[in-house]
C-alpha cells in the first residue's frame, strides 16, 4: 500500500483487513516467519543503493554512513533473528512446586496481534525496520506510520514493503500528524513509538483510550563522563564519532559532557583533533566534507542556533552555518551556562557541550539532579570507577569506553527508563516486546495434590493447609 490519505475511513479499512488477517497470520511456524524475514534480507541487500539515495535526498548522508547506521543495524538485526526465532517461539518450561505435582507449566508466546510502529525522521529506516523485524517475527500484521520529514526514506519504505508483503501484514501509511492521530485512534494491540518525551506522552495516552500495549523510545540528555585516567585520545574520538554521526541528530548521541578538571583542556583540545580529522582541518573543508550530513529542515536549524546564541558558553571549533543547505558545523563549546536551554533541552544537533566537574562524584550527582537520560557514558581506566558510575547512575543504556554502539548491538536490549521511555528493542527482548507471554498449567493426571485442600475447611482439609504453608 502506498500513499493513505489522513482521513479515518480508509485508515479504517486498511486496519480491519489486518484484523481479519491476525489470526491466519498468528498460526504461522517459524520456518514461514523466517522466510519473511529472509525476503526483507535480500531486498535490503539488493536495493542498497536506492536506501543510499534516498538518505542522501534528506539528509546529505554519505553512502558509507548509510550503510553504518542505517542498513546495518537492520541487516545484523535480521540476521540474529532469523538464527534464533525457532528457539524463540519455543514453549518454556517453568519449575513446578512440589503442591502442583501433577502438572506442568509453560511460558507460551503468542503475537499481540495488529500492531502500530510510529517512526521517527532521524533514522527513517533503521528505526522503522528492526522494530518490523520483531513484529513479523512474533507473528503480528502491522502497520508503519514513517515521518513525513524525511520524505525520499518514506518512499522507499513504502517501494521496498509494498513488493514483499501484502497490505493485510504490512502496510505503510504515509501522512503528517492528522494520519498519525487518525491510526491512534484505531484499537491496535501493540503501539511502538519512537520520538520525542512530549510526543511520547500524547502517544501514550491515546493508546491508554484503547488500553494498548506501548514501547516508547524517547530521548534525553545522554551525559559522557570524563575521568581524570581515561585515555583521552580514544575517548575525544569515540565521543566525536558518537556525536557527530548524522550531523547529531541521534537519539543516543552525546549531549554533553562532564570532565575532570584536571583534564579539561586536554580533552577539549583531543576533541578538536579529531574533529578536523574526521571531516577537514579548516571550516571550508568541513563545510566540503561528503562525510558531514546536513540538519533535517530549516526550522531545526533555527532551533539549534538559538541555542548556540543562548549558550552563554564560548566556541572552540565550529559555530558557522549556512540556511540554504541547512548546514550546521560540528561545534564544540565550553562554559555553558547550566540554566541555558542548551543545557535543559536535548540538543539533537552537531554541538558538543564539554563542562569542567572536580569529581566523578560530582558528575554523578549532576546527572541525577536531570530527568534520566537514554544512554550514559563513561570513559575511565579503572574499570572499578567505570563501575561505580554505572551503580550510582541509571539510564536506558550505557557505554563504558566508548558510545551510541549499545544501540545497534543485535543481541543488547535497548529502550529507555522514565523519562527517557520504557519497552525494549532489538533480538529476543524485542521478540518478546511484541508477544503476549501466556502463562500456561497442563494436568496430567485425574488426581492433584490440591483437590485435597478443596472446601469444606475441616478436619483433613484443615490439616493439610497448614502443612502446605509450613512444608511446600
Amino acid at each position: 500500500m502506498s500513499l493513505m490519505e489522513p482521513t479515518a475511513h480508509p485508515l479504517q479499512a486498511l486496519f480491519e483487513a489486518q484484523r481479519a488477517a491476525r489470526w491466519r497470520i498468528a498460526a504461522t511456524g517459524p520456518e514461514v516467519r523466517r522466510c519473511k524475514l529472509k525476503a526483507l534480507l535480500d531486498a535490503l541487500m539488493a536495493r542498497r543503493s536506492e536506501a543510499q539515495a534516498a538518505l542522501a535526498a534528506d539528509f546529505r548522508k554519505s553512502p558509507e554512513e548509510v550503510d553504518l547506521t542505517e542498513l546495518y543495524p537492520v541487516i545484523s538485526e535480521l540476521k540474529a533473528t532469523i538464527r534464533h526465532l525457532a528457539l524463540w517461539m519455543e514453549p518454556r518450561w517453568v519449575p513446578t512446586p512440589l503442591a502442583f505435582s501433577g502438572s506442568t507449566a509453560t511460558l507460551v508466546t503468542e503475537p499481540k496481534g495488529v500492531v502500530l510502529i510510529i517512526s521517527p525522521w532521524n533514522y527513517p529506516l533503521y528505526l522503522a525496520l528492526a522494530p518490523l523485524v520483531s513484529a513479523i517475527a512474533a507473528g503480528n500484521c502491522c502497520i508503519i506510520k514513517p515521518s513525513e520529514i524525511s520524505a525520499h526514506a518514506s518512499g522507499f519504505l513504502v517501494s521496498l514493503l509494498a513488493g514483499l508483503f501484502p497490505v493485510e501484514e504490512v502496510a505503510v501509511a504515509e501522512g503528517g500528524a492528522d494520519t498519525a492521530q487518525a491510526l491512534l485512534a484505531l484499537p491496535f494491540d501493540h503501539v511502538f513509538f519512537t520520538g520525542s518525551p512530549a510526543i511520547g506522552k500524547l502517544v501514550m495516552a491515546a493508546a491508554a483510550r484503547n488500553l494498548a500495549s506501548v514501547t516508547l523510545e524517547l530521548g534525553g540528555k545522554s551525559p559522557v563522563l570524563v575521568a581524570e585516567d581515561a585515555d583521552l585520545e580514544v575517548a575525544a574520538r569515540r565521543i566525536a564519532w558518537g556525536k557527530f554521526i548524522n550531523a547529531g541528530q541521534t537519539c543516543v548521541a552525546p549531549d554533553y559532557v562532564l570532565v575532570h578538571e584536571a583534564v579539561h583542556d586536554r580533552l577539549v583540545e583531543a576533541l578538536a583533533r579529531a574533529i578536523r580529522h574526521f571531516y577537514g582541518e579548516t571550516p571550508e573543508a568541513r563545510r566540503a566534507s561528503p562525510d558531514f550530513a546536513r540538519i533535517i529542515h530549516g526550522r531545526h536549524l533555527e532551533r539549534l542556533q538559538g541555542l548556540l546564541a543562548g549558550s552563554g558558553g564560548q566556541v572552540v571549533l565550529g559555530g558557522e552555518s549556512d540556511p540554504v543547505t541547512n548546514y550546521l558545523a560540528p561545534t564544540l563549546l565550553t562554559g555553558v551556562s547550566d540554566t541555558s536551554e542548551m543545557m535543559r533541552e536535548e540538543i539533537f544537533g552537531p554541538v558538543l557541550p564539554v563542562r569542567k566537574v572536580a569529581s566523578l562524584e560530582e558528575a554523578m550527582a549532576f546527572v541525577n539532579a536531570r530527568p534520566k537520560p537514554l544512554a550514559l557514558y563513561v570513559f575511565s581506566g579503572s574499570r572499578r570507577r567505570a563501575e561505580a558510575v554505572l551503580a550510582g547512575t541509571t539510564s536506558g543504556g550505557a557505554c563504558i569506553n566508548d558510545t551510541v554502539l549499545h544501540f545497534a548491538h543485535p543481541g543488547l536490549p535497548a529502550g529507555g527508563v522514565g523519562n527517557s521511555g520504557f519497552g525494549r528493542a532489538h533480538g529476543h527482548e524485542g521478540y518478546l516486546d511484541f508477544s503476549n507471554q501466556r502463562s500456561v498449567l497442563r494436568q496430567r493426571s485425574r488426581f492433584s495434590f490440591l483437590r485435597l485442600l478443596h472446601p469444606p475447611y475441616r478436619g483433613f482439609a484443615r490439616r493439610m493447609i497448614d502443612l502446605t504453608l509450613r512444608y511446600f
